[in-house]
């Protein structure tokens, strides 16, 4: 096992990273426009059907042309995962968890290069980008030191006259379904978890960023991966999607996006196909609706720092941000006043250009933050932006409301962009009702000085990652384990001791001496 820890952040306000990242973003631009396959097996297919990915900021500016899958090649992606895995299951974890540990350091010496993908693809500013880019690698190293420590598990009870012994053994062929905001970091985590636990893999990518799971896919193909372990499977969620999730040979399914699909892939999953002789898994994570609550004991300079950080980080496009602040109304006014003041700092144009703020991902996710905000504009006080910023590229103003009800619809349902509702409440068990009044129970913070209310908000704040007097967002992988209640997902805690466990069984073995 090596030493884990965290891939350091870069700090683009020394001139040499600068001009690394700069160098990274032309010598990525020289590169648009390819052309990708699908990878199954030991075979690079091109389809005549192809996903376009478009720059978010120009969506004119095409990034590549992926190749689509039908359900022709998603059933030959399932079957060659399903061949592979009777070899790749009898490989010793040592030397799974040794795949990893290569394509981390590939990838670290190549930071810059992934970032730039992040920037122009996801519309990701230089230090987003680069958080991304970290936390990959953070997965592939932190995982490949799981199943070591998996790989030896302690002692069972001992029985006069019989050697009893626990094993962990995979599950089979997974089905991986990624999301399109953190597309090389969630992506490569999810995928790497299910094979170094022994399991082979179907990787269905985000359709809106798909380039940067093919440069992770070339990554493993240099590291010597064998043929067959990951399969890359672009396609639409509605033509392959349900058939990958309900084929009778997947055996679990590692899934984060939105409720909808999550609760699809639940329902489907659970339906025994002909021929299948298992119980599927799903491990899913489906979002939030975060709150900050500030009582009248905080540092406000920091409490506003935290909301406005944690609200509008990548354009609002995490599933644990801020997008509801709820404040005691005896620093209710105050609060808000700090929030406006910070921001301007907060301007808004190209991420290659590196603006803290950029565009939301798609035309379709601006027409739905859009869409939400006149509604909020029934609902509430607009005191901040509201509007479509440009004509070129998909950025919307960040946004922010007072005033909120809180059974607003703005105040519970998943906006996934940069709109934030603030909430007055009398006091801290009022905020304390209002935090839980959603369906979704990911992240949360709470600013104070009161030990009490500390106490009292580990106990009756229902989130599964809860933080105190920071931001919600930027959870490290080993030291804050990812994953929520509720409508939130299945709490897989990405990043975490238990997460591998979830693509593994328990096999006892039982002999009698003598």
């Amino acid at each position: 096992m090596k030493n884990f820890s965290n891939e350091p952040f870069t700090n683009f306000a020394l001139a040499e990273n600068a001009a690394a990242i700069k160098s990274a973003l032309a010598q990525v631009r020289q590169e648009l426009g390819k052309k990708y396959p699908l990878y199954i097996g030991g075979e690079t297919i091109y389809t005549d059907e192809v996903i376009i990915s478009t720059n978010p900021a120009d969506e004119n500016e095409v990034i590549g042309n992926v190749s689509k899958a039908n359900l022709e090649l998603a059933d030959k992606a399932i079957d060659t995962a399903f061949q592979t895995f009777n070899n790749w299951s009898k490989v010793e974890p040592g030397e799974r968890a040794m795949y990893l540990f290569k394509a981390a350091e590939l990838m670290r010496q190549r930071k810059h290069y992934f970032s730039a993908w992040l920037v122009l693809e996801a519309g990701k500013n230089w230090a987003e980008a680069d958080a991304d880019t970290a936390e990959a690698i953070d997965f592939m190293n932190y995982y490949a030191n799981e199943m070591l420590r998996y790989a030896n598990p302690p002692q069972l009870v001992t029985v006069n006259g019989e050697y009893n012994k626990m094993k962990y053994i995979p599950l089979g062929v997974g089905v991986v379904i990624p999301p399109w905001n953190f597309p090389l970091a969630i992506m490569a985590g999810m995928t790497v978890a299910s094979v170094v636990t022994g399991n082979t893999v179907v990787l269905k990518p985000a359709s809106a960023t798909p380039v940067i799971a093919a440069k992770f896919m070339e990554l493993l193909r240099e590291v010597g991966l064998p043929d067959g372990v990951v399969n890359y499977l672009p396609g639409s969620g509605g033509a392959i999607g349900d058939y990958l999730v309900s084929h009778k040979l997947t055996r679990f399914i590692n899934f984060t996006g939105s409720k909808e699909v999550g609760l699809r892939i639940s329902e489907l999953a659970a339906k025994v196909s002909p021929g299948q002789k298992w119980i599927k898994r799903v491990a899913a994570e489906m979002g939030g609706k975060d709150s900050i609550i500030v009582d009248e004991t905080a540092d406000l300079d920091k409490a506003a720092q935290g909301i406005v950080a944690s609200a509008f980080g990548f354009q609002g496009q995490k599933c644990s941000a801020c997008s509801r602040a709820i404040v005691v109304e005896r620093v209710y006014d105050e609060v808000i006043e700090k929030v406006l003041t910070l921001m301007p700092k907060l301007t808004q144009g190209s991420p290659e250009e590196n603006f803290p703020m950029g565009p939301v991902i798609e035309k379709r996710a601006m027409e739905k933050i859009l869409e939400y905000i006149e509604i909020g504009k029934q609902e509430a006080s607009l005191i901040l932006g509201g509007e479509r910023l440009g004509e070129k590229g998909w950025f919307v103003k960040p946004t922010i409301f007072k005033d909120v009800p809180p059974t607003a619809r703005i105040s519970l349902e998943e906006i996934f962009g940069p709109v934030l509702a603030f909430i007055k409440v009398k006091d801290f068990d009022e905020a304390l009702q209002v935090v839980n009044n959603t369906e979704y129970g990911l992240t949360g913070s709470l600013y104070t000085r009161n030990r009490e209310n500390i106490r009292r908000a580990k106990e009756e704040f229902n989130v599964g990652n809860l933080y105190f007097n920071r931001k919600c967002t930027g959870a490290l992988v080993g030291v804050h384990p990812f994953g929520g209640f509720n409508m939130s997902g299945t709490c897989s805690k990405a990043g975490g001791i238990d997460y591998l466990g979830l693509f593994m069984q328990m096999k006892i073995t039982s002999e009698v001496l003598g």
